[in-house]
């Protein structure tokens, strides 16, 4: 199968989730196929991003469970956390995924290097380490995205805060973290810091926290932020940050008129596609107004022998859709099995404390697309929380059509929303109706048997 008008029949751009599963799979039907990754192989989710993440969302976990452990009779003495000894052990795990990315792309026959690749042409890249040039018949772009910060001309003094990828590496708790943004990424970790005992902030030029999610989900995290501590400052954003000598040297004026005082300031305030410097003008590969690449359906550019897959498209920015992006690809371009990535009802989760489990429409999204809509909703205690303490309550919502009652939305807050949601996005791809959750018998005593316990419609309060 191996081309030697080219030096690679495949080279791939990025050694994150979904040009591994690409590189992988091609390479196994016989094709050359090289990776080139300049920082560490496993992308944004191993190494900065949901693994790292997830870890520390079970860590600041810790201590909530420790004190509702005594409703349920448990003794428990002195407690403390050490920052050091959990950092450490989850960078080994790091390191330990990163090193198996590794050693399957070279299991595969893969070669990797360890390198910035660039565009020279369509297909023609640079090495930029070591000068080198290399071609291929077909090149796959899979360099992820990056936290963005305003530049210093909008905000003076950002060369003071730190973005997502530097929060894993603080060797040290913050005594007062202020997180800018209300996105997924700023309200998981303003639930972290603040369960790990930080004094934490979030600034948000909102109302109402992660925007595009179901209105009753972002009240329902909103609030919740704030029953975990966290201070919600709204309708502002950051005007200045300024370095001073005290205790805590970082100032933050507001564009509200107001301030505050922190040691560190984290950016979460939106993430944009890696494609800065990487050469797609040379290749005449067409770009967005955000960087992204611009693909099709099949993950197509306009450049007919350069593909594009996960979040450097700026299609779902998320692990699982990047990865079965790159598997279309492979299958489609190697093992002549055309497919291509059905992007609707993908289940997402966002780990803030309790978790959110999505799939399907929104409330209004539906009510966009489809006019009236049915809706099913409850508010309720678990079971769980009646003897430790916990007042949190559980969220869960159906959204419906109702001409034919196929069910558009399934919205949860509350834990193991995520776990819950997995399992639900299969009957949602399948098309499930409201009489088929109703038909299902509940298993109690569970906190998801109220998805099939549902039967009264959810009508809103008229306000005079």
């Amino acid at each position: 199968m191996a081309d030697t008008t080219y030096d690679f029949d495949l080279f791939v751009i990025g050694g994150g989730s979904g040009g591994v599963r690409a590189a992988r799979l091609a390479a196994l039907s016989g094709a050359k196929v090289a990776v080139a990754e300049e920082y560490r192989m496993g992308g944004t989710c191993v190494i900065r991003g949901c693994v790292p993440k997830k870890f520390m969302v079970y860590a600041s976990g810790y201590g909530k469970h420790i004190k509702h452990a005594e409703g349920y009779g448990w003794s428990v003495g002195q407690v403390s956390y050490d920052h050091e000894v959990f950092a450490t052990a989850m960078h080994a795990e790091v390191d330990r995924l990163s090193g198996i990315y590794h050693r399957n792309l070279v299991n595969a026959g893969v070669e990797v290097i360890e390198e910035r690749a660039e565009f020279i042409d369509a297909n023609t890249l640079r090495l930029k380490a070591s000068g080198t040039t290399v071609t291929a018949r077909k090149i796959l772009i899979a360099v992820g995205g990056r936290p963005w910060m305003p530049p210093a001309e909008e905000l003076p003094g950002v060369e003071h805060a730190i973005t997502s990828n530097e929060i894993f590496h603080l060797e040290t708790l913050p005594k007062h973290l202020v997180i800018a943004g209300g996105g997924y990424i700023a309200v998981e970790f303003a639930h972290v810091f603040a369960g790990l005992g930080v004094k934490t902030c979030l600034v948000y030029r909102g109302d109402t926290v992660l925007r595009g999610f179901d209105e009753d989900v972002r009240m329902a995290v909103h609030e919740g932020l704030k029953e975990a501590g966290v201070r919600v400052i709204t309708q502002t954003v950051f005007e200045k940050i300024e370095k001073t000598d005290g205790e805590l040297p970082l100032h933050i004026q507001l564009k509200n008129g107001h301030h505050l005082e922190a040691d560190v300031i984290m950016m979460a305030v939106g993430r944009y596609p890696n494609t800065d410097g990487l050469g797609c003008e040379a290749a005449g590969i067409a770009l967005d107004d955000n960087g992204a690449v611009i693909v099709d359906e099949w993950s197509k550019t306009n450049v007919p022998s350069v593909w594009a897959v996960g979040d450097v498209t700026d299609r779902v920015a998320l692990t699982p859709v990047a990865i079965r992006e790159g598997h279309a690809f492979a299958e489609t371009e190697f093992y002549d099995k055309p497919w291509h990535f059905d992007h609707s009802d993908i289940p997402t989760a966002v780990f803030t404390q309790p978790e959110v489990g999505t799939v399907g429409m929104s409330e209004a999204d539906a009510r966009k697309k489809y006019g009236n809509v049915d809706i099913y909703k409850t508010r309720f205690r678990p079971m769980k929380n009646m003897l430790n303490g916990d007042t949190s309550r559980v969220l869960m919502k159906l959204v419906v059509k109702p001409d034919d009652e196929r069910v558009l939305g399934v919205h949860i807050v509350g834990d193991d929303a995520a776990e819950m949601i997995q399992a639900i996005g299969i009957a949602i791809k399948m098309g499930v109706t409201k009489p088929d959750f109703d038909r299902t018998c509940a298993l109690h005593p569970s906190v998801a048997e109220e998805l099939v316990t549902m039967r009264q419609k959810w009508v809103p309060e008229v306000t005079a």
